[in-house]
């Protein structure tokens, strides 16, 4: 089953890093949140890739066509008969990855619309975006996909808090502070979608203006063919600074929930 990450915004809301590189690229620790939402998928098998370009997608082409040169110990002859020697091999070996321009102004229907033909004749996909992650369980998503057989489910999460909540006592005293508390009622839209194929039905050839999120998903839910595929675990989205800091802290202390891989 093909996994297609939406790698083509803007991401106006991380103008700090995304002034400079497409969100996707922007990294956790040393290797950008793209690699690590495909390692997490790749962790369930799941290691054929369609990956939907736009802002600044020559970044992404760029480091998937040198993922050799940076992953590996070089030895050079230089000379008129140059050569290079890699010694160590990569955890990504059995991976495909197509980079699909898809635009740089393509709203998300339109993008996926575009990589129908990559699909091939795969009765359903996997679908998420190119800047967030969380500890979903992809078989059980899946499974519950498949069981119920209707055209698109949603991984529905608890969106993350924006504060810091404090747990406090009779006393005043705080017992607890936790920097970003998930909300513990309501669901929003986490990605990590499974679709059949029968979606591309719903996205209109003229769709490179149309959020996949609105008008087709909107009418998918009205004809009882959505989903909704719960997950009360670690989800993260990296919109802003603080997220994206808050990620990074969460790699470096070894403590982050998304990383299932060895």
């Amino acid at each position: 089953m093909k996994v297609v990450i939406l790698c083509g915004g803007k991401g106006t809301r991380l103008r700090e890093e995304t002034e400079y590189r497409p969100k996707p690229m922007v990294h956790i620790g040393d290797r950008p949140i793209l690699w690590h939402i495909m390692k997490f998928y790749a962790a369930f098998g799941f290691k054929e890739f369609i990956l939907c370009l736009g802002y600044k997608g020559d970044m992404i082409k760029d480091y998937f066509r040198n993922y050799l040169w940076m992953t590996s110990h070089v030895t050079l002859r230089l000379g008129q008969q140059a050569d290079a020697r890699f010694h160590n091999h990569h955890g990504e070996e059995d991976w495909t990855v197509t980079l699909a321009d898809t635009g740089e102004d393509t709203m998300t229907a339109g993008r996926i619309l575009q990589i129908k033909p990559f699909i091939g004749d795969d009765p359903e996909f996997l679908l998420t975006y190119g800047d967030g992650v969380g500890n979903i369980d992809l078989a059980a998503s899946v499974a519950f996909h498949r069981k119920h057989g209707k055209k698109l489910t949603v991984t529905a999460v608890h969106p993350p808090g924006r504060f810091g909540e404090l747990a406090i006592g009779p006393d005043g005293r705080v017992l607890a502070f936790n920097e970003k508390p998930q909300a513990a009622e309501g669901r929003i839209n986490g990605g990590f979608f499974v679709a059949s194929r029968a979606i591309f039905d719903y996205l209109d050839p003229n769709a490179d203006q149309v959020m996949f999120e609105q008008k087709p998903m909107q009418t998918i839910a009205r004809e009882g063919q959505l989903m909704a595929f719960p997950h009360d675990g670690f989800w993260q989205p990296m919109d802003t600074f603080s997220e994206t800091s808050l990620l990074n802290r969460l790699w470096a202390d070894g403590n982050a929930p998304w990383k299932i891989w060895k």
